[in-house]
Parts: structure tokens; C-alpha cells; sequence
């Protein structure tokens, strides 16, 4: 009686086992399935309306420059609205992008001195508004084993996210540094504008989360949920600090060591 019993307990275990791996298989396919299609969405993104958006940007800035002085008031504040919306645009999808292909986005791991890199955006972000009356302050020999690219596209969200609040405070200072915490290096990129209210920092980090209404600052609330997936993909973590009209601070890791992660295939 008692083997029959254990026959029937393994033969339960074994069908159990089945069902498991069934299960397992039908989770696998659907998970391939919704990578293929956001795979569609990013090929879509990038190739479908990258071209007309350029257009609206390159055609609008050429009627400005060309017949711009053959307009009223009136008409150049339109052209000049619809220019501005094309590029806020664009700006908004090159986010869309990165935000969907950043979690499987190929790694390739180099020495990146991190001070250069910071060094050479804030100096673009100086360039595109020479009128900004902003210091910066980075500390130089930032070297870090990451892949360069996704930093690149990292820092470039915190030093824009930095630059965007501090607008409206005059003598506005950027600060880029980092620090040594329980063996884990820390980078930190510092503001001292619109800050924020602690109470809503899991909002932050969240795609099309705005913590500042669009007629105060511009954008759609993708740089941080992009930079959080980037963080996430260098096997890092991000978190922020701040108080609303005081600044604020994000902190990020690089991970120990960053690994090439093995994809699912959606082959």
C-alpha cells in the first residue's frame, strides 16, 4: 500500500513538474513576444517619426531665418512656437527611445573618465544658452569601468534635468562629484534650484511623472525614468535628495562590476 502511495506522490510530482514547465514555456513565448513588439514600437520611434519631426524642426527654423522678417509680430511668435514644439518634441522621443531599448541595450565595458564626459556636456548645455549665468564645479579624475555610451546618455539626463530647474535661479551652480560609501562609489550631480518635495520622490524616476507643471519647466517627465533604467542596466541604483526651492541631488552607482546580460532571444 505504502508503494503504491509513493507512486503515486512521485507520479503527482513528475505531472506537477509537466505543468510547471508548460507554464515556464507559455511565460518564455509571451515574454518574447511583448520584447518583439516593444523591439516594433523602438524601430517605429526611431525610423517612422524621427524624419517628420526633423522636417517640422529644419523647415520651421528655415522659415524663420529666411522669411522670418516678412511676418508680423504675430506670425513670427507662431513659427516660433512651432519650431520650439518640434524640437521639445524630438527631445521627448530620443528619451522614448532610450527608455525602451535601455533595459536590453548591449554592453560594452571600457575605461571612461567620467570628469571629461561631464566637462563636455555642461560645456554643450553652456553653448545652446550662452546667456545662463551658471557655474559648475566637477571633480576631475572620475574614472569608471562602464560602458560608454549608456553613461554618456546618463549623465547627459541628470546634467539636462540639473540645468532645466535651476533656470529660474539666478547664479545657479551644478556640482558633479563622488564619494566612497560601505566600499561602493557613489556619483552624485547637484543643483541648487527648483528642488523638490521628499514626499513625491517615488515619482521621480517614473516616465511621465511631473513633479512641476509644464508652464514652469518644459518636458514630459522621461530624463530621470531614463536614467533610472540605464542605472539599472550598469547593475547600479539611483536615488535622490531635495527640498523644494533648495536643490536637489542624485546619487547613482555603476555596480561593482558590470556583466553582459544574457538576453532572451526575441530571434
Amino acid at each position: 500500500m505504502k508503494a503504491v502511495e509513493g507512486g503515486d506522490l512521485r507520479a503527482d510530482h513528475a505531472q506537477r513538474i509537466i505543468e510547471l514547465e508548460k507554464a515556464l514555456s507559455t511565460s518564455e513565448s509571451a515574454l518574447k513576444a511583448a520584447l518583439r513588439e516593444l523591439d516594433d514600437v523602438a524601430r517605429f520611434l526611431s525610423h517612422d517619426l524621427r524624419a517628420p519631426l526633423r522636417g517640422i524642426d529644419g523647415y520651421s527654423q528655415a522659415l524663420l531665418e529666411e522669411y522670418g522678417d516678412r511676418l508680423d509680430a504675430v506670425g513670427q511668435a507662431y513659427l516660433a512656437y512651432i519650431y520650439e514644439s518640434g524640437r521639445l518634441a524630438s527631445a521627448v522621443l530620443e528619451k522614448l527611445i532610450h527608455y525602451i531599448r535601455a533595459p536590453r541595450a548591449a554592453l560594452e565595458i571600457e575605461t571612461v573618465n567620467l570628469s571629461d564626459l561631464a566637462q563636455e556636456l555642461m560645456e554643450r548645455l553652456q553653448y545652446a544658452q550662452p546667456t545662463r549665468a551658471i557655474t559648475w564645479a566637477i571633480m576631475p579624475g572620475m574614472i569608471a569601468q562602464t560602458d560608454f555610451t549608456q553613461v554618456r546618455i546618463l549623465l547627459e539626463c541628470l546634467l539636462e534635468n540639473a540645468w532645466k530647474f535651476t533656470a529660474k535661479h539666478a547664479g545657479a551652480r551644478l556640482e558633479v562629484g563622488k564619494f566612497e560609501q560601505a566600499g561602493e562609489t557613489v556619483y552624485f550631480v547637484r543643483d541648487d534650484g527648483a528642488g523638490f518635495n521628499m514626499a513625491y520622490q517615488d515619482k521621480l524616476f517614473q516616465p511621465f511623472q511631473r513633479l512641476h507643471s509644464a508652464y514652469e519647466f518644459e518636458g514630459a517627465g522621461m530624463g530621470l525614468a531614463v536614467a533610472r533604467r540605464i542605472v539599472e542596466r550598469l547593475g547600479g541604483r539611483i536615488w535622490a535628495q531635495g527640498e523644494v526651492e533648495k536643490g536637489a541631488t542624485l546619487f547613482f552607482t555603476l555596480g561593482k562590476q558590470a556583466v553582459e546580460q544574457t538576453d532572451i532571444s526575441t530571434s
